[in-house]
């Protein structure tokens, strides 16, 4: 089993905080016989009439001394779990979460937004701190 993220705990409290319901621990899904750990599965009713909504949540702390080596990891875990998403659960959407330091300083950075944008990642920004979500990004 893989390890949590430092703050992993930070933003499932945030998100527990926003009304979402954790259903998954990790999130364990398989797609082509390939066995992968989502680190959070969610769901909320949306309104009566509408349903719910599921996401799915990959949390990263960006601790490391090189950001770009965790960007490059976080990108291609993000791509990975997509696509076994969309044949697998289609109806559940993918988040990145990304502590709000690192968004600040690093994510709008111009290559980085490029990477954003062109592959369509969607955000999670959060505090570890007061374990909050302050924005989503889609």
């Amino acid at each position: 089993m893989a390890a949590k993220d430092v703050f992993h705990d930070s933003v499932r409290k945030g998100l527990e905080k926003e009304g979402w319901v954790i259903t998954d621990d990790p999130l364990r899904i398989r797609a082509g016989r390939v066995d992968m750990q989502i680190d959070l599965g969610a769901e909320k009713v949306i309104a009566a009439d509408r349903g719910e909504e599921k996401i799915a949540v990959e949390i990263k702390s960006f601790i490391s001394t090189s950001n770009i080596y965790e960007f490059h990891t976080a990108v291609g875990q993000f791509i990975n779990y997509r696509v076994a998403l969309e044949e697998q659960q289609p109806n559940r959407v993918l988040y990145l979460a990304v502590p709000q330091g690192v968004y600040r300083n690093f994510f709008t950075l111009p290559f980085v937004q490029t990477v954003i944008e062109r592959f369509q990642l969607t955000l999670i920004v959060y505090d570890p701190v007061s374990e909050v979500i302050l924005s989503w990004k889609r």
